[in-house]
């Protein structure tokens, strides 16, 4: 955005979750550039810091402000403290992002129950507390807002290897379902996401745990193999995904609620 130009998201106050690396930073930055007060909220407090250290020359461009917090979003106290922090940083809160997640492959017959626990806790609890908080918030301030949740291919079909992940992705999709409904009378709107195969620091863990526990023989495959029916021809870069991101988050999309936009490159047609 240029110098003195007012972008989509002036003047609205945002908070993006798992925000450290990967698709969260880049929703963060992509907001930031557009004018928006960003919060970049992460477990790791380090990275996070980091981040917002990174973005405050560019911030200061686009007439933004940004600021860090430590989030486990599984905590409702850490929750409320960090919605808390970004609104003595920026005055209020438009825009939520319950983006934070993890994944841990297991073949279907070895999951336990600590690995679908903790996976649920994160995916599912975590956006569940991250709406509740930021709808109260939004609630006490007046004048409605946004809540957007990242949601996935394995939300819209089960893989063999990812159960509890795609069990928490289809929660992600209900949840902002439910959230949309009883939001609606507060003029929130609750939407959500969700990316396919997408080149960031998550997928390439992804592929070294599937290759040990014998899904894939070496390094790359299992992501070439979840790649092979991408109508676009190849993987996703964060940056594909911040258009629609950047979309929910303005004024643009008001009259959407309840709804997942895929981002996918055409893995998933429906």
């Amino acid at each position: 955005m240029a110098d003195g130009a007012r972008g989509r998201l002036s003047g609205r106050s945002c908070i993006v979750t798992g925000a450290a690396q990967g698709i969260g930073r880049a929703i963060g930055e992509a907001l930031r550039d557009e004018g928006g007060d960003v919060c970049f909220a992460d477990i790791n407090a380090e990275m996070a810091e980091e981040v917002m250290r990174a973005n405050q020359e560019r911030s200061a461009r686009s007439g933004g402000k940004v600021a860090w917090a430590k989030v486990d979003v599984t905590k409702r106290d850490q929750v409320r403290a960090m919605i808390d922090k970004a609104v003595d940083a920026f005055g209020k809160i438009d825009v939520k992002f319950n983006n934070a997640g993890i994944n841990k492959p297991l073949n279907f017959l070895d999951v336990t129950e600590e690995n679908w626990r903790t996976i649920m806790e994160v995916n599912g609890l975590g956006v569940l507390i991250g709406m509740q908080e930021a709808a109260k918030q939004m609630i006490s301030q007046g004048g409605g807002g946004k809540i957007i949740n990242t949601a996935s291919i394995a939300s819209r079909q089960g893989f063999d290897n990812v159960a509890p992940y795609c069990a928490s992705k289809w929660a992600v999709v209900s949840l902002t379902q439910s959230g949309a409904r009883d939001l609606a009378k507060h003029n929130i709107t609750v939407t959500g996401f969700g990316p396919g195969v997408v080149a960031t620091e998550m997928w390439r863990q992804l592929d070294k745990d599937l290759m040990e526990i014998g899904v894939s023989e070496r390094e790359g495959q299992a992501i070439e193999e979840f790649s092979a029916d991408i109508l676009r021809g190849r993987v996703a870069t964060p940056s594909d995904i911040t258009g629609a991101t950047t979309f929910l988050a303005s004024r643009e999309s008001d009259y959407r609620t309840g709804q997942i936009v895929m981002i996918d490159g055409g893995m998933t047609l429906v």
